[in-house]
């Protein structure tokens, strides 16, 4: 069973990169763990935060993959086993992916108080102009002569 997509328009040329980030958007609605805000910091600059508390710096690592920002969380048990009378400080591994738009540039990240800040900014370019010549086809008329003439 093929499905519909909104970009099988003809006007709608070269937009299948478009379409594929859509589906990994949808794909990537997840459980909601950990938690996370993004923010306008400036005019083009944006903030992702993640709450990440109880993991350190080593456990966490931030990528960019094709056009997505992945941020995985795996800590690693090196201490005793304990005996937990209740647990509700989540120590699960996670995987938060975040699809960047064009022009999307990571500046830095940093971790303060349980929360990891990534700090995005969107490079604008300039509109470019150009003129296009147009060129056409010279048009030649082609005499017969009749050689018994």
């Amino acid at each position: 069973m093929s499905r519909m997509s909104a970009f099988n328009s003809p006007l709608l040329l070269g937009f299948d990169h478009f379409e594929q980030i859509l589906d990994r958007v949808s794909k990537a609605g997840g459980d909601g763990y950990p938690p996370y805000n993004i923010e306008q910091t400036g005019e083009h600059a944006l903030r992702i935060s993640i709450a990440v508390a109880g993991f350190s710096m080593d456990d966490l690592s931030v990528t960019t993959e094709d056009n997505q920002l992945i941020v995985r969380g795996r800590q690693v048990d090196d201490g005793p086993k304990r005996t937990y009378l209740h647990r509700g400080i989540a120590a699960r591994q996670f995987q938060r992916s975040f699809v960047l738009a064009e022009g999307i540039e990571i500046i830095g990240a940093n971790m303060d108080n349980g929360l990891l800040h990534i700090d995005l900014e969107r490079h604008v370019p300039e509109p470019e102009i150009r003129t296009i010549e147009i060129e056409g086809a010279k048009k030649t008329k082609t005499i017969e002569v009749d050689p018994q003439e």
